[in-house]
């Protein structure tokens, strides 16, 4: 035992790659494997065959709702990037104490469930709901149908996605030097022209994080669009769930799933070329 220690003293290369053997052994077991499955079950379910690439890529059905996706996923990207800016702004020019308390106002979502979350927002829209009483209060007698429409799903979801982009945001801004602000306010920078020629580039590469990380959580939304959004308007995850859950047709899913990865795989390798994924967290 002495002289393996021994040995890996000499050695300390290999500290790190040891230390790493407990994640890669999990991954594998419940990360590497199942998806390889996936992936074999998406060419050989029901028989060998490419034919469920083919409905999925080729199918007026299945195009619609990719097409669907990454327009819902595009759309909660923007509202949330309009919402999160003005407060992640906020929050740095604010006291050290009014940022903390906003900042720990937005992660406390982290501390519920998407599901609940999604329930609540059941309860707010519905008929029954104080959105609808607050209306009929104000003298609208028939209130628009807001529960299972698109409009509610991508509420819910920026609700949900805005913290990511928030904070991907707040984390650059934070690390801005006060001095290039004086600076450019010394030259005549005021208002719009110091947002649009210094802030918006200095803060670039956290509104790119906050982009991507929103983007790609969206592209595989379950829940959230299944019980708020409406039938007509079918996200790919939902899809999937329909077609393992209901007709068994495991190869099919299984495709679409294998196509929904390797689009959020293009993404990230994108991201990476221009920025790097070891920022993507900051």
């Amino acid at each position: 035992m002495g002289t393996t220690i021994s040995r890996l003293a000499q050695r300390p290369n290999l500290w790190p790659w040891l230390l790493l053997t407990p994640l890669a052994a999990y991954l594998a077991v419940f990360f590497v494997v199942p998806l390889a499955d996936v992936a074999i079950m998406s060419f050989t379910h029901p028989r060998p065959t490419l034919a469920n690439y083919e409905r999925a890529l080729t199918g007026a059905l299945y195009q619609r709702v990719f097409i669907n996706t990454f327009l819902t996923a595009a759309l909660v990207t923007v509202c949330c990037l309009i919402v999160s800016y003005p407060l992640a702004y906020l929050m740095n020019h604010s006291r050290p104490r009014t940022a903390m308390l906003i900042l720990l106002l937005v992660t406390m979502s982290f501390w519920t469930s998407f599901l609940v979350r999604t329930y609540a927002w059941m309860v707010i829209l519905g008929n029954n709901g104080p959105l609808v009483a607050l209306m009929q209060s104000l003298g609208i007698e028939q209130p628009p149908q807001m529960l299972f429409t698109r409009f509610a799903s991508t509420l819910a979801m920026v609700h949900m996605l805005a913290p990511y982009m928030i904070m991907s945001i707040y984390s650059v801004m934070r690390k801005i030097d006060p001095a290039l602000i004086r600076s450019a306010e010394s030259l005549g920078a005021r208002g719009f022209s110091l947002l649009r020629h210094v802030y918006l580039p200095l803060t670039a590469p956290g509104i790119a994080n906050g982009c991507v990380l929103v983007f790609v959580i969206c592209l595989g939304f379950y829940v959230t669009p299944v019980l708020l959004g409406s039938p007509r308007e079918q996200m790919i995850a939902g899809l999937i769930g329909t077609q393992i859950e209901e007709f068994l047709a495991f190869g099919m899913g299984s495709a679409m799933a294998m196509i929904l990865l390797t689009v959020t795989l293009i993404v990230l390798a994108i991201y990476h070329r221009r920025f790097g994924l070891d920022k993507l967290w900051g």
